[in-house]
């Protein structure tokens, strides 16, 4: 056991051995039932006389905290979690470098139902960003897990190339060519999770002070990583086809931004898909004034109705696009395995900022992914995901129908995970975040995906694709019940 002891600080060198053990009962840290070193071990360990251990152990042993068991050792005795006592010679104030904006960013209060539901008996969460993973056959993958470490053994579970995993690449190519995105396993790389591509990709091509063009509301990890960088995100509306692009052009001029973030198949959070000519426009404008593209298409295989559109990258003959998507919305959250497509000298550098941050992906889930879908498994999933989804989808929108208020404005979604909500006039946002916390059903606030913070009306993103359809009535119902004392 490491013990920090300063010999030079005045403080007695049992107080300090009794603090440490102290703290690290009482925040969980030592467990109950751990057994302590015993005293000769420790005293040689610190360097410090037997008695010092000993008295150490005595007062903790008075306050109930540890037990000695005859022929057996000291152990800690199960005393519950309790708020640590200060450490001797504490600051009262943390570090300069801690203070400021850190401060403020970790005493901000993150008021979203789908955490303060929690304490509902039967919370009914419509606020997550994910589909439902128990559709997903964790034997199957077990069994591809499985396969790769025993046939690939040491290889399957060492660092492998930072580029991903070249059968698994290529199959990425393939499932793309199906969807009309010709590539090739060479343009693709492999990352952990979208998020960590869109990360790539703003890093590389951002720089404090720039200004950044995206849909507004957009998705909110997006802003927090533009935000984080110090860069400027400028949102321009969107209608039922889309983002404005009548728009696009004069923002182009305004601003001179130096990227174009977007998701043009069923948006998050509004679900709203854009239209084939204004993707064409989009790539027009983006040529014109040389702005590159970022496009995420986290969930673009769940399409319900309507026809299939191209991806702006499948539209792209010039390598203005970089094209950003996911397997951990359609498989697992946890999964971690994201991909991007990008062409000319740009892969090149994604792939060192790849490297610089983690290396490389999971080589072993990369492997255990290939095999899953090499046997066509990924389609199989796909195609009855979808089906599920499409249910889930008219349940909540009839469950809409008959529990909400008429003043409710809802599009409809074609695809994807969403349902994006626009409350009557006059609801204070607050006050419905407390009637649905009570009420034990949880949603995303829109503002949340909004540019500036704000939108003009108070509007709900409900994730339909998590919950059952038994519990989307009842989500809903609640929802109404807080709506109609409020409407």
């Amino acid at each position: 056991m490491r013990i920090p002891i300063e010999r030079e600080g005045g403080f007695p060198l049992y107080q300090q051995i009794e603090t440490f053990l102290r703290q690290s009962i009482e925040s969980g840290s030592l467990a109950a039932g751990t057994r302590l070193p015993a005293v000769r071990r420790l005293a040689e360990n610190l360097q410090v006389n037997r008695i010092t251990v000993e008295t150490a152990y005595d007062r903790l042993e008075a306050d109930g905290l540890i037990a000695g068991r005859q022929g057996s050792g000291t152990y800690v005795l199960d005393v519950g979690r309790r708020t640590p006592a200060k450490g001797i010679g504490e600051k009262e104030v943390w570090p300069l470098w801690q203070q400021g904006p850190l401060a403020r960013v970790r005493n901000e209060r993150f008021n979203s139902p789908q955490q303060v539901a929690g304490g509902h008996p039967r919370p009914i969460n419509f606020g997550g960003g994910i589909g439902d993973p128990h559709l997903l056959s964790f034997r199957d993958f077990g069994l591809s897990i499985q396969k790769v470490i025993r046939r690939q053994g040491d290889i399957g579970c060492s660092y492998g190339d930072p580029r991903g995993f070249v059968p698994l690449r290529t199959t990425i190519a393939q499932i793309l060519a199906s969807q009309g995105l010709q590539t090739t396993a060479d343009s693709i790389l492999i990352t952990t999770g979208s998020q960590q591509a869109i990360m790539l990709a703003a890093q590389l091509l951002l720089r404090p002070g720039d200004v950044v063009v995206t849909e507004n509301p957009t998705y909110s990890g997006a802003l927090d990583i533009f935000r984080s960088l110090d860069v400027l995100p400028v949102g321009i509306d969107l209608d039922g086809d889309g983002l404005q692009v009548d728009r696009l052009e004069d923002v182009f001029r305004q601003h001179h931004p130096k990227l174009l973030y977007t998701i043009p198949n069923y948006q998050n959070p509004t679900g709203i898909c854009l239209s084939t000519p204004r993707r064409r426009q989009i790539l027009e404008l983006a040529e014109r004034y040389n702005v590159p593209i970022l496009e995420d298409d986290y969930v673009g295989d769940l399409r319900y109705e309507g026809c299939a559109r191209p991806a702006l990258k499948g539209l792209d003959r010039c390598g203005m696009v970089i094209y950003v998507s996911t397997f951990s919305k359609m498989l697992m959250p946890d999964l971690r395995i994201g991909f991007l497509v990008a062409d000319g000298p740009v892969y090149d550098s994604l792939l060192k900022r790849k490297c610089l941050s983690d290396l490389a992906t999971s080589n072993l889930l990369q492997r255990s992914l290939a095999d899953f879908l090499s046997v066509g498994r990924y389609q199989a999933h796909l195609r009855r995901s979808c089906r599920i989804y499409r249910r889930r989808r008219d349940a909540m929108l009839a469950a809409i129908g008959r529990h909400l208020p008429a003043a409710v404005e809802l599009t409809p979604p074609k695809g994807g995970f969403y349902a994006w909500l626009k409350m009557p006039a006059g609801i204070a946002a607050d006050d419905l975040f407390r009637r649905c916390c009570r009420e034990g059903v949880g949603y995303a606030e829109g503002s949340q995906s909004a540019v500036d913070g704000r939108l003009p009306d108070l509007c709900l993103r409900l994730n339909f694709a998590y919950q059952p359809e038994d519990e989307i009535e009842e989500g809903i119902r609640r929802l109404g019940r807080v709506l109609g004392v409020l409407c």
